[in-house]
């Protein structure tokens, strides 16, 4: 990006949201929100992606889900479960908006609901393991930040590559098969995010922190 450009367009930053199994959720509501954070939103979000999945067993098969429809249903609601691609996808249906990942390990940008021909585009930023929105903040104070950009604006794609690939080069990212975890509540050592999963499937422990 050019610096005329750079100083021309207020830079994109990340916006921390907790680290509690519901970062996804939180974070697209953040931004679709137009930056209003909603800490009590997401189990109303697992409640809506469970409906639409529910609906369309057809559409939402083992194949795709990785588990049975019903089975699905009854895990995404739980607050221990973690969101990815399948839940981005669905709510960029649901909000009629392309919804674009950062990767910051991989530093390259997934967009969901690309081809939908959305007017609108939101923007999260991803480590490996956990999401954040991102924003533009506003020059003046009191004003609120910028989270909704038209599809058609590729400088904001680029200022949110460049901070993957800040983030990446400060190893601002987690490796989600090999980061070492511990349950805070029964203090077990853990390797990696399947481990973690199998965890809290079989203790109903929720609560993990990196070692």
């Amino acid at each position: 990006m050019s610096q005329a450009v750079r100083e021309a367009v207020p830079a994109l930053a990340r916006r921390a949201v907790p680290a509690d199994n519901s970062c996804l959720f939180t974070s697209v509501s953040y931004v679709v929100e137009g930056g209003v954070y909603d800490p009590g939103c997401a189990p109303e979000l697992r409640n809506l992606i469970a409906q639409i999945v529910a609906s369309d067993p057809e559409r939402y098969c083992e194949a795709v889900l990785g588990k049975s429809n019903r089975d699905y249903c009854e895990w995404i609601r739980r607050e221990d479960a973690w969101g990815g691609a399948i839940e981005v996808s669905i709510l960029a249906k649901f909000y009629q908006c392309e919804i674009c990942v950062v990767d910051t390990q991989s530093v390259r940008v997934d967009r969901f609901g690309e081809d939908a021909g959305y007017s609108r585009r939101v923007l999260l930023i991803y480590d490996g393991i956990h999401y954040d929105p991102l924003e533009r903040r506003p020059a003046a104070p009191g004003l609120p930040p910028q989270t909704i950009f038209p599809s058609s604006d590729d400088v904001v794609l680029a200022q949110a590559l460049e901070l993957a690939d800040e983030a990446r080069r400060k190893r601002q990212f987690t490796d989600v098969n090999r980061f070492a975890l511990r349950c805070m509540v029964c203090h077990k050592g853990l390797t990696g995010q399947l481990e973690a999963r199998q965890h809290a499937r079989e203790t109903g422990h929720a609560n993990f922190g990196e070692v």
